[in-house]
């Protein structure tokens, strides 16, 4: 038997031969070939010690299905794992096809569906912004018309932030519906009244249907500004003792409950939710993923708690030993029970600085400090690079720590200034 994992991300933070070295079966990888080079890494010669890895030029959801078909019936699959937010339902339909142990599609659709997932966490009483699926430029002009400027528009399926627009005004109302609206009438996009204030985020682990690990963070930036915010971005834990932090724990099992109905499949799996605090205090909840966080938000749980969030959902979706979570003491929780989650010893936050058009002239060296644990150069010097091409396309990332969510901001906001000033980009000729 054998485990093949759908792969739309680059290599390096996945090294799934080392998560999965106690598990003594075949590991397959079909993987996307594009998602590659925005990360400095090429097509590998060989397989890597994987019993097959093989890459796609493009993931098209049909296609990479038929093949993902065919290599689960070369190999005798027994599960299927898949780790990016567009592939969590072509997994899904897989195991159901094959009828494998695991999430089914009607089981990640409300994780998937946004309007389906405000639906069903507003009857749950979580709030959540006014919203409607529009399916023509009428419907968005009449919301806009109900609810005021700005409103956000969404696909009802996206990931990254690729493809959301704030629209403030109506000449960029206009234009936008022009380039939204191209033919007739669409049921695939979400057009949502705007909520000020931060976003929040709280991503954990659910294993056995229980949760297991979850903590806090907050964006100290704009996540849809990636195109155009080419400073240092930060994004910080929050204190045990932060007023939000209990209250943001509550609602996101809370959530999680509405999703997870009683009979879901869903029972082993990372998640990522970002909640706003409004300016008068009040939590909104935008949305909620089924699998790991993306940025470096696996590596900052890792510092705060020596779990992996994608090596161990990896390794509860196969049934295979947690020995972090015993180490940790953590027994689970029911929804509500927040109180029984262990808490972390330390803060940490991650420093992103998106990539943005020219020829790289000077990148910063590795920083000494030896609170960073760990730092990623995207670029190299002399390569010509376009801009950000979502909230993921980083030029450098680093993760860092310290005893306090206060003295974490200090450090990185002053190594970001640093390395915004080791960073040199010019207009490529």
């Amino acid at each position: 038997m054998s485990i093949l994992i759908i792969h739309r991300n680059p290599l390096e933070p996945f090294p799934y031969l080392q998560w999965l070295a106690d598990l003594g079966e075949d590991v397959v990888v079909l993987a996307a070939a594009d998602r590659l080079a925005p990360f400095g890494e090429q097509v590998p010669d060989g397989d890597l010690g994987y019993a097959r890895l093989e890459f796609l030029d493009r993931f098209e959801d049909e296609p990479l299905l038929a093949r993902a078909r065919e290599l689960a019936a070369e190999f005798g699959v027994r599960q299927v794992l898949a780790h990016h937010e567009a592939d969590v339902g072509i997994a899904a339909r897989l195991r159901e096809e094959l009828g494998l142990p695991g999430a089914w599609s009607d089981d990640v659709r409300p994780f998937r569906d946004k309007a389906l997932m405000k639906r069903l966490v507003e009857a749950a009483g979580v709030p959540v912004a006014p919203h409607a699926v529009a399916r023509t430029r009428a419907e968005v002009e009449a919301f806009a018309e109900r609810h005021g400027l700005p409103v956000v528009l969404k696909d009802r399926a996206g990931y990254n932030a690729v493809g959301l627009r704030i629209v403030r005004d109506a000449a960029a109302l206009a234009a936008c519906l022009d380039d939204a609206y191209p033919g007739g009438p669409r049921d695939d996009l979400l057009v949502e009244a705007f909520v000020p204030g931060r976003m929040c985020h709280v991503d954990g682990l659910v294993v056995a249907g229980r949760t297991v690990l979850a903590w806090p963070s907050q964006y100290q930036y704009d996540l849809a500004s990636f195109g155009s915010d080419h400073g240092p971005r930060v994004d910080l834990t929050l204190d045990p003792d932060d007023p939000l932090t209990d209250r943001l724990l509550q609602l996101t099992d809370t959530v999680l409950g509405a999703l997870r109905p009683a009979g879901s499949r869903l029972t082993d799996h990372a998640f990522h939710a970002e909640i706003f605090h409004t300016p008068d205090d009040r939590l909104v909840l935008c949305e909620i993923a089924a699998r790991p966080g993306g940025a470096k938000i696996k590596e900052v749980f890792e510092t705060l708690f020596g779990v992996h969030l994608g090596e161990y959902t990896t390794r509860a979706q196969v049934g295979l030993p947690l020995p972090a979570l015993a180490a940790l003491g953590s027994p689970g929780s029911s929804p509500g029970a927040t109180g029984v989650l262990p808490r972390p010893a330390r803060m940490a936050g991650q420093l992103l600085m998106m990539k943005r058009p020219g020829r790289v002239a000077a990148l910063p060296p590795t920083p000494p400090e030896p609170w960073v644990d760990r730092f990623w150069l995207y670029a190299r010097p002399g390569q010509v690079i376009p801009s950000a091409s979502g909230s993921a396309d980083f030029l450098t990332a680093v993760v860092g720590s310290a005893p306090t969510r206060a003295e974490c901001e200090r450090r990185l906001r002053s190594l970001g200034a640093r390395l915004a000033a080791q960073t040199d980009i010019r207009a490529a000729s």
